[in-house]
This record gives structure tokens, C-alpha cells and sequence, in this order.
């Protein structure tokens, strides 16, 4: 006989509903991702990931870490690369090398001429005297002048590198080339200047701040002991005596001798041709070429193309410069601040400054 029917139980109620309470829930959980393969034994396609299988795309972390270890050395090479090239175009420093093609090598001249100027700019000019790659130096002025020894050694050293090297020496003024930096430009082969540039202002002036009557007001009294009548002339707690005029317009006398003669042997010429010029005025480049101050009128660009042509290079010529000094922040503060800013300790200077120098 068959078995009787038994019919299945029937569901449990959930007790909070016959009591007015909402029914239990269970709690909604994701449904884990579906795992494509390779399925270990036991699992099937549609099946979730195991636990503590490890995904397919686990290797891609490692891919791009190589990567960008690989980039960054390429980096690291380029860099190094173009360091040696440089290092072998003879910017950094060395002598009696060729390693490129024929250049001409550029040096610029800005702002008031000094001290430091001086030694930096001998330093460039030796360099590319020694270089034999280096056909010519252009000096790229845009100068009113500076200190009168630093002005005339930079002079010296320009017709040093011409006649003992044998290189040639062009310079092209931008805006200005007066005073002392025209003085430098006078030793050169050659000077460019545009229509509009300022050039000239060949003469001497001396100056420093007279502060006496200033210690006047703060009660302040200078205690000098000397030997000699002139040995604190110019002394600026106190006004000059007519002796001590003459002697510092001898001096200023002497060094616009100097400068004179200078000028005029650099410009092939004499000194009563370039006395007349001498007072001190600036002219625009179209009326300086008349007088003969300059030889050509023109630009940047005409200098360069000429000199190139003139030393044998044909096309456009390779250009060398001087590497830049890295400076931090704080260095480079304290030169803008020095080139704007007058410092007070200046003022109390006592010894009496001359110039090459278009005011």
C-alpha cells in the first residue's frame, strides 16, 4: 500500500506580526563578483571568488612600478647627456679644447660696472681666448658705466685677448653703451649700436655724500689723526678746502687723460679727434657713427651674422654663453635690493668714489 499523504507543515509566523511589529528582515548582502577563471578544482563559471583567491589582474601594480622606474632612469640619462654635451661645448670652463663647431661665444655686460663685474668678465674673456672652437667673442653691452679701474682692466683685457690669442672682439650695444662701459667697447674690432642706442659720455666724475652737518644735529663729533696736509682730503664730515679741490681735480684730470687716450687708440685715431667728443654728452647711435665712435649701425643680430661671416662660418653660427650662476631665492633678493634700494651704509662711506659713469 502506498504511504499515506502528509501534507507539508505550514510556515512559522513570525510573532511580532501578531503583534502589530514589523516582520525580521534578513540583512541585504552584496553578491560577491562573479570569478571568470582560471576556477580552482570545485568551482564553476557563475560561481563567487573563492576566499583568498587572488584576482587575475594582480601583476598590474608591478607593471606600472616598473614602468616608472624605467621613465625615471631615462630621465636621469637625458640629463646627464645633455650636462656632457655642455661640458664638451666648453661653457663650463677649460682651455685648449675643440669639441664642437666653429661658434662665437657672447658675453654681456649690464648695469653699473664693478668690481666683481670685472673679475667675471676677465675670467669669460680668458676662457674663450683659450677655446679653439670659439672664432670670436661678442661683448652684448647695455651699460652706463661703472667704477674707473674696473671700467679700464676690462679695457686691458679685451686688447690682451685680441692681440695675444689672436681673436677677434665685436661688441653690439642694446640700449646703452656709455661711459665706461663705451670705454670697453673702444678696445673691440668693432662696435654695432641701433639708431636709437646711447653711447658715448667719455669723462670722469667723482662723488660721495657730504654728512656733516647731519652729525651737526645728532651731536656727533669726528676725531681724525693724520699726518700729511691731504691725507683726509675729502673727508665727508666737513666741507672741502680750496687745496683739497685742486687735488681732487687733478686726479679727475689725470684719469680724463687716461680715458681719452685710451678711446683713441682703441678707435685707431688721436687724441684731438676724441678730445671735442669728450665732454661728457651721450649721442644716439645715427649721430655717433658720423663722429666715428662706432663703425656700424644695427642690431644684435647684424653683429652676430657679420662677425660669423667675417671668421668663416657660413649659416646661421652656433652661439655660446656663459653658464648662469644658480642663486637661491635670498641671493638673488639681495642683488635686486643692492640694484634698487640704496644702502644707508653707503652713506657714510669716507672714501671718495670715481666713475666711468653716465648719471
Amino acid at each position: 500500500m502506498s504511504e499515506p499523504f502528509t501534507p507539508p507543515p505550514a510556515p512559522q509566523q513570525d510573532p511580532r506580526q501578531t503583534q502589530g511589529q514589523a516582520p525580521y528582515q534578513t540583512p541585504y548582502q552584496a553578491p560577491r563578483p562573479e570569478f571568470r577563471g582560471p576556477y580552482p578544482a570545485g568551482y564553476a563559471y557563475g560561481q563567487g571568488v573563492p576566499a583568498g583567491y587572488p584576482p587575475r589582474n594582480s601583476a598590474w601594480p608591478w607593471v606600472v612600478l616598473t614602468l616608472g622606474i624605467f621613465a625615471l632612469g631615462l630621465i636621469a640619462l637625458s640629463i646627464f647627456f645633455a650636462s656632457l654635451a655642455k661640458t664638451f661645448n666648453m661653457d663650463a670652463g677649460g682651455s685648449n679644447m675643440n669639441f664642437g663647431n666653429d661658434s662665437i661665444a657672447v658675453i654681456d655686460i649690464s648695469g653699473v660696472i664693478t668690481d666683481a663685474d670685472t673679475e667675471k668678465i676677465s675670467k669669460q674673456l680668458e676662457r674663450y681666448g683659450n677655446n679653439g672652437s670659439i672664432k670670436a667673442i661678442i661683448l652684448h653691452i647695455d651699460s652706463p658705466g661703472g667704477g674707473a679701474a674696473a671700467s679700464q682692466e676690462i679695457y686691458h683685457e679685451v686688447l690682451r685677448i685680441r692681440e695675444q690669442k689672436h681673436k677677434k672682439v665685436i661688441a653690439s650695444v642694446e640700449s646703452v653703451g656709455a661711459s665706461g662701459a663705451y670705454y670697453i667697447a673702444s678696445a673691440c674690432d668693432k662696435i654695432y649700436a641701433n639708431p636709437a642706442s646711447v653711447v658715448g659720455s667719455i669723462g670722469v666724475i667723482m662723488e660721495w655724500t657730504n654728512y656733516g652737518d647731519l652729525m651737526k644735529w645728532a651731536r656727533l663729533k669726528p676725531v681724525v689723526i693724520s699726518h700729511g696736509e691731504l691725507k683726509d682730503a675729502g673727508d665727508p664730515t666737513r666741507d672741502m678746502t680750496p687745496q683739497e679741490q685742486a687735488y681732487f681735480q687733478s686726479l679727475v684730470d689725470n684719469m680724463y687723460g687716461q680715458f681719452v687716450h685710451d678711446v683713441a687708440v682703441g678707435r685707431h685715431t688721436t687724441d684731438a679727434k676724441i678730445t671735442p667728443l669728450a665732454t661728457g654728452q651721450v649721442w644716439t647711435g645715427q649721430q655717433s657713427q658720423p663722429l666715428g665712435l662706432i663703425d656700424a649701425q644695427g642690431g644684435f643680430r647684424m653683429a652676430l651674422m657679420d662677425t660669423a661671416r667675417s671668421v668663416g662660418i657660413s649659416g646661421e653660427p652656433n652661439v655660446v654663453r656663459p653658464s648662469k650662476e644658480k642663486r637661491g631665492v635670498l641671493g638673488l633678493l639681495n642683488d635686486d635690493a643692492d640694484g634698487i634700494f640704496t644702502n644707508p651704509t653707503q652713506m657714510l662711506n669716507r672714501s671718495p668714489g670715481f666713475y666711468f659713469l653716465w648719471k
